[in-house]
């Protein structure tokens, strides 16, 4: 088969500094991308083209023309594939030229030139397979629990921060923060202001948690490694929110590049009946702003630290979490890299 274009041998740097590979990342919002839409993102420090069939189905595309390498994303939407702007070369979504107007039966068509992504959608955004191997089927992706329950209602919010992924996931992997950074929120003011913490193995990842508070604030967090990389946490809130008991947060952060990275974040909580329209009005008419108010937060203050913060801290307990994903990452991107530069 001929040989599908991708960049060279990506170092152990260039992998912690723009994601893991071979797994799952979440790309956009669903609704971004309508039936005859084209779109162009950067994901992973690479250019993509997102386009819908007319069949409803979602697919992803380097963004480069197997012909001269012009970008897909300029190109004519023609159902289920993209004719290049430039030439007319016309790629479907596995990435096989399927036509070469400007001469017909040439040896381009019938090739797979252009490197595709494996896609499906969930919780209403987009997730694809960023693999190593093209030929390679994806791993099984376990969903998120509470985006498959029907006992729980959810809302996606989604954010692009100038940080880089790595500082999204270790917020989240830092609950003392709460306490602190938005202890004028309506659902973080309770709470001790010091705490201990543990590190709980699970089957799919791991629990960083207070070992002397529990719903009180942002007092635990679940790391979750099955496919995708997600955290579970869960807030308390006041009876003033209504029903549905805590507020849980299913959250991801995927690379844009090095020092940028797309953010969502899933809020749900367990409803049901009349109890499931209360809360969904409740979020729409009050909770939502109080809730961008305080992710708004986490963005000033992650945008304005340096990108090589993390070279001069000085950690003590309450950052285990923090220190355990890192390493974890450093030895994956080790790993992958020393895949990529023996094949």
């Amino acid at each position: 088969m001929a040989r599908v274009h991708s960049p060279g041998p990506l170092s152990a740097d260039d992998i912690f500094a723009t994601g893991m590979r071979d797994q799952w990342h979440a790309v956009c919002p669903s609704d971004w991308v309508e039936r005859g839409a084209i779109k162009r993102l950067e994901r992973l420090g690479e250019q993509w083209v997102v386009y819908r069939q007319s069949d409803g189905r979602v697919r992803i595309l380097a963004d480069r023309c197997p012909h001269r390498g012009a970008p897909l994303s300029q190109g004519m939407h023609l159902g289920d594939r993209i004719a290049c702007q430039y030439h007319g070369v016309q790629v479907d979504g596995d990435g096989t030229v399927l036509s070469v107007p400007g001469m017909p039966g040439c040896n381009l068509e019938g090739k797979k030139l252009v490197r595709s992504l494996p896609t499906q959608e969930v919780g209403g955004a987009i997730l694809a397979w960023f693999g190593t191997d093209p030929d390679a089927e994806p791993a099984p992706l376990q969903l998120p629990d509470p985006l498959v329950d029907e006992g729980v209602s959810a809302f996606l919010c989604y954010a692009e921060w100038n940080a880089p992924w790595r500082f999204a996931v270790e917020n989240l992997l830092d609950p003392m923060h709460g306490a602190f950074l938005h202890h004028e929120s309506h659902s973080m003011a309770g709470g001790a202001t010091s705490a201990r913490f543990r590190i709980r193995e699970t089957d799919r990842g791991f629990f960083f948690e207070k070992t002397d508070q529990r719903g009180m604030n942002f007092d635990w967090v679940e790391l979750c490694r099955t496919g995708a990389d997600w955290v579970d946490l869960e807030i308390p809130y006041p009876a003033t929110a209504g029903p549905g008991g805590p507020f849980g947060i299913v959250g991801m952060a995927t690379p844009i590049g090095a020092t940028s990275c797309a953010v969502f974040f899933w809020r749900y909580r367990r409803v049901s009946g009349w109890e499931r329209d209360v809360w969904r009005f409740l979020y729409r008419t009050n909770l939502e702003e109080r809730h961008w108010a305080v992710l708004e937060q986490d963005r000033v203050m992650l945008e304005a630290m340096a990108y090589d913060a993390d070279q001069a801290e000085n950690l003590y307990q309450h950052d285990l979490g923090v220190i355990r994903l890192r390493r974890m990452y450093r030895a994956q991107a080790e790993e992958q890299a020393t895949a990529l530069a023996d094949a």
